[in-house]
Parts: structure tokens; C-alpha cells; sequence
């Protein structure tokens, strides 16, 4: 019998008795993996590149309005309770941060046609760590002179291959028919994200002379830095009591965190990824689960004998899921592969950061033999009642 260990062989000569069953095996496999690998790589890079802004932030606690619902919709409010929270003994500087899309013009084609995200802030305190600002905030303190962040998207021209050539970039933002010359004097990096193709830094009083609209007054983010030492929960509770109810205070891990729940919760995004999660791990269990079934279906007479010799099924199941082991492994590795090349393709198309980390791929390979024995467990099932005088 071809079952049989010594009288049988193992698991994976079982396997590799029928080549092109395996082959459609392992393909189902590897698909699976890749799909599951893309869709979390993907939402992982959405929810990474919408705080980019947010992990940049030089503060320990932050004021917004309770009407905003994330960056993109970041609400206004009065400065004046950024400035009632320097009654504090334990606050060091706050700084007042402003935010809001302009159109961009593109110095090559000279049309309007792609948003910019703008953030303007007081230059009286280095509100961001990102590559670039420090070293540029003299350039700042002009003018209509801008940063533009290096990593955005290509449609908005050739800015920093110019900016390299000529050391300067002129060219216009637009705002609700206001029409504004500004000169690109310096470059730093942020990047995209799904709300964001490109990003330009400026002073406060240049984000005021694009956004005329504005009142000097009404920010967007309340920055407040404490002096070192401070218990920052404490003076969150303190803050929040002191403050009237038309204002949030929040930790730099909540600001984090409320972005994050945004685009996991309150936009169909977080949920069509996760979808596609289990979509493909529905794949891996049909397409594994075929092909064990098939197996087991053509061994069925050999699998009833061993019954019949006195294996439980228990026996019978081991085996089973051993080919599903090496199902899951040998379908995982190609899948993981694969998936690290699609991650480079992916970043380089969307300039998102979409990269392979050690949890999600300990996480995957753990999903896929999961995914397997769920498959080898179902296809064994029918054995268990099976009757080896009824087989034969």
C-alpha cells in the first residue's frame, strides 16, 4: 500500500506522488500569502504615512478643536486658550500650528491643478524634527519663501531636480481666487500619505498672506512643550479642567493614535484591507483544502485499513496535516518573496511606506499554517466516521 510507512512512505513523498496536484497546491498558497501580505503592508503604510506629521511634533501634549475628525480635517480654534495654558508653571513654549490645502502651481506646465497640504507654524520654536527644517528656518523668516517637501509626488514638476540647478524655485499657490507668489528656498522631508501628495513648510505670517481668509487668531494645533520632569497625564487632567469644553487636550501617543482610529474606523479603507485579508486567507483554505480532500478521497480504502489495524483518527489526522504542513512552508516562502518585491514596486509607485517588518512576517507565516491545518482538518473529517467494511 502506498500509505504505509516502511510499508509507508512519509508526507512528502505522499505529495509528491501526484506533482501537478502540489503545484496548484503551493500556487493557491503563494497566493494567498502575496494578497495577505499586500493588503497589510498597504494599511499598515496608510496608517504609518498619516502620522508621519504627528511623530515629527516637538511636544509632549496638544490642543485641537473637538470638531476635528484627522489632519485632512483638522478644525480651528482660538489661539487664546493655546496662550491661557502659560498659566502653567510646567509649561516650557507653545507654538501655535497652522494647517490647510492650497493649489499648487506647476512651474512646467504653469497649470493649477494639484492640492498641496500647507503648514505654516511659529518660527519662534522648532515645532518639527524632519530633515531639512533646522537648518532652513533663517530661509524661513522671508517673505513668501517656502520648504517643499522632496519627497512628494512628481506631478507637481521637477522642483527639486530644479531647486538643485538653480538653488531657488519661483512659482504660485492658490487659494480661493487668492493667487500668491512664493519662492521654494529650501527642501525637507516628509512625504505622501493617502491624504497628502505633497507638502509645503512656511513661517506663520507666510501661511497668513496665502490663507487671507484666516483670521491671525484661529490654529490648528496647539503645540505645548513641558518642562522635563513634568507628569504629562497629570497636567493633561489639569489642562482639560482648567480649559473651557470647546477645546481637546491631547498626548502625543492620543494624537497618534485618534489619526489612526480616523482612517481604521470612520473611512471604509481600514475595513476593505482587513477584508481583503480574509478573502485571501478564504482562498488559501479552498484552494488547500481541494487538494488535500482529493488526496485523502483517492487513500480512502488505505486510510480505512489503518483503521482497521487499530490507528485512531488522531493518526490519521497527523498525517494529514504534516502535507499541510509542508503545503504551508513550501507555498510561504515563494509568497514571502514575491510580496518583498511588490513592496518596492509599491513604494516607488506611491511613495508610501510600504515595508516588510519582522511582526508581519512572523504574523503571515503563522496565519498560513494556521490557514493549513484548518484546510487539513476539514478534508480529514470525513474519515472519522468512516466505516473500512463499508470501504471495502
Amino acid at each position: 500500500m502506498k500509505i504505509f510507512h516502511g510499508k509507508l512512505p512519509t508526507a512528502w513523498l505522499q505529495l509528491r506522488y501526484q506533482k501537478t496536484r502540489l503545484l496548484v497546491a503551493l500556487s493557491g498558497v503563494i497566493f494567498a500569502v502575496v494578497i495577505v501580505f499586500m493588503q497589510l503592508g498597504i494599511r499598515d503604510a496608510l496608517f504609518d504615512s498619516a502620522v508621519r506629521l504627528h511623530e515629527a511634533l516637538q511636544g509632549d501634549c496638544f490642543l485641537i478643536s473637538p470638531r476635528t475628525t484627522s489632519l485632512i480635517g483638522m478644525e480651528s480654534f482660538p489661539q487664546r486658550r493655546l496662550l491661557q495654558t502659560l498659566a502653567f508653571e510646567e509649561v516650557d513654549f507653545v507654538s501655535p500650528i497652522y494647517l490647510d490645502f492650497a493649489q499648487w502651481k506647476n512651474p512646467e506646465t504653469r497649470n493649477y491643478w494639484r492640492n498641496i497640504f500647507v503648514i505654516g507654524f511659529d518660527l519662534k520654536h522648532l515645532a518639527f524634527d524632519l530633515p531639512g527644517l533646522a537648518e532652513n528656518m533663517e530661509l524661513l523668516k522671508l517673505p513668501d519663501q517656502v520648504l517643499f517637501d522632496q519627497d512628494s509626488r512628481s506631478e507637481f514638476g521637477p522642483i527639486v531636480a530644479d531647486f538643485e540647478k538653480k538653488g531657488s524655485v519661483i512659482t504660485e499657490v492658490s487659494n480661493k481666487g487668492n493667487n500668491r507668489k512664493i519662492e521654494v528656498a529650501g527642501l525637507f522631508k516628509l512625504g505622501t500619505s493617502f491624504g497628502s501628495d505633497g507638502n509645503l513648510i512656511m513661517s506663520h505670517l507666510n501661511f497668513l498672506r496665502i490663507f487671507s481668509n484666516r483670521s491671525y487668531g484661529l490654529i490648528n494645533i496647539g503645540l505645548i512643550r513641558l518642562k522635563p520632569g513634568t507628569n504629562v497625564n497629570k497636567f493633561i487632567e489639569d489642562i482639560q479642567a482648567y480649559l473651557p469644553h470647546d477645546i481637546k487636550v491631547l498626548s502625543k501617543q492620543q494624537l497618534i493614535q485618534f489619526e489612526k482610529n480616523y482612517w481604521q474606523s470612520s473611512t471604509a479603507i481600514g475595513f476593505i484591507f482587513n477584508l481583503g485579508v480574509i478573502l485571501g486567507i478564504i482562498v488559501g483554505i479552498v484552494v488547500v483544502y481541494q487538494i488535500l480532500y482529493t488526496n485523502v478521497s483517492e487513500h480512502l480504502s488505505e486510510y480505512a485499513t489503518l483503521k482497521a489495524m487499530g490507528y485512531r483518527h488522531s493518526y490519521l489526522l497527523s498525517m494529514v496535516l504534516q502535507q499541510a504542513f509542508l503545503i504551508a512552508v513550501l507555498g510561504y516562502v515563494p509568497g514571502f518573496l514575491i510580496a518583498n518585491i511588490q513592496y518596492e514596486f509599491t513604494k516607488n509607485a506611491t511613495l508610501l511606506p510600504v515595508n516588510m517588518s519582522l511582526d508581519r512576517a512572523v504574523f503571515v507565516f503563522i496565519l498560513t499554517l494556521v490557514m493549513a491545518f484548518v484546510s487539513g482538518a476539514t478534508a480529514v473529517k470525513k474519515l472519522q466516521d468512516a466505516d473500512p467494511a463499508d470501504i471495502f
